[in-house]
């Protein structure tokens, strides 16, 4: 019984040994990790201690230079006020009042002028529409009523699309294309020798021209549209310019045909009659 008794105490004694070691180990492994840790600490609070120093210096120096320049300025004295007075308030800095350059309103003013003489022009051209649209026929009978007005003259056609220009009245007119679907025609006209082309002549639309001998113009007006053929009229002056100055100044014709006896008035001239008062 005492060997089994040794025998078992000496196989006890290596055991605790070594867990006595794992144990010391274990301790000074975890001592050293502590050791670390603090340290690292350390540093970081040196680091932090450092910052806010530097820190505290920099306000300290602008702390210094604000009173350095407040010493400089003086103390402020403050504005006298009077009990009673109002006192405009000032105004933003940003707030600029505009001075008047008498150039603007110059060129105000001519801008003004320009859009009252636009505005009169568009007036005068909407009064000369209106005569025109009040003086176009659309049908025979009433071209023959603006014919009884004594006025102008009036030619009425029937042109065909074709390669030749067709004489009516005191202009010449050739159809070149006639579109049923949308009513409009294209023409190349003769006016005192001159070849003058108008596209897309719409149906009652006058088109308008002048010959060298008449202040008033010569309009030719489509009211009928039909495939490659069109109907309508070509109206002039009953009276051309020189007939008129004539009439105006009839003294001064007089006395040009005493001072010229070999004048004499031209044939068509002739055949006109004088208006009756």
């Amino acid at each position: 019984m005492e060997e089994t008794s040794s025998a078992s105490g000496s196989a006890r004694f290596p055991v605790a040994v070594t867990v006595l070691a794992v144990l010391l180990t274990a301790v000074g492994i975890y001592a050293f990790h502590e050791h670390k840790v603090s340290q690292q600490l350390t540093e970081q609070n040196s680091a932090v201690n450092s910052a806010l120093s530097a820190t505290r210096d920099q306000l300290n120096t602008l702390s210094s230079r604000l009173d350095a320049l407040n010493a400089q300025r003086g103390p402020e004295k403050p504005a006298a006020t009077h009990p009673g007075v109002y006192r405009k308030p000032l105004n933003a800095a940003s707030s600029h009042h505009r001075i008047d350059d008498p150039r603007w309103k110059t060129m105000q003013g001519q801008l003004d002028n320009q859009a009252k003489q636009i505005e009169a022009t568009r007036q005068d051209l909407v009064n000369a529409r209106t005569e025109l649209q009040g003086s176009i026929a659309t049908t025979h009978d009433e071209l023959v009523l603006l014919e009884k007005r004594g006025e102008r003259s009036y030619y009425e056609f029937d042109l065909d699309k074709s390669g030749q220009f067709y004489r009516e009245g005191p202009v010449g007119v050739r159809l070149t294309k006639a579109n049923t679907k949308h009513q409009y025609a294209d023409l190349e006209m003769m006016v005192d020798d001159f070849k003058v082309s108008k596209k897309h002549v719409n149906i009652y639309e006058p088109v308008v021209s002048y010959s060298a001998d008449s202040k008033t113009p010569i309009e030719l007006v489509i009211n009928a549209i039909s495939k490659n053929h069109i109907h309508g009229y070509v109206s002039q002056p009953r009276y051309k310019g020189s007939d008129l100055e004539a009439m105006e100044n009839p003294g001064a014709a007089v006395n040009g045909a005493s001072a010229d006896p070999k004048s004499k008035p031209s044939p068509e001239r002739q055949r006109l009659d004088l208006p009756k008062n």
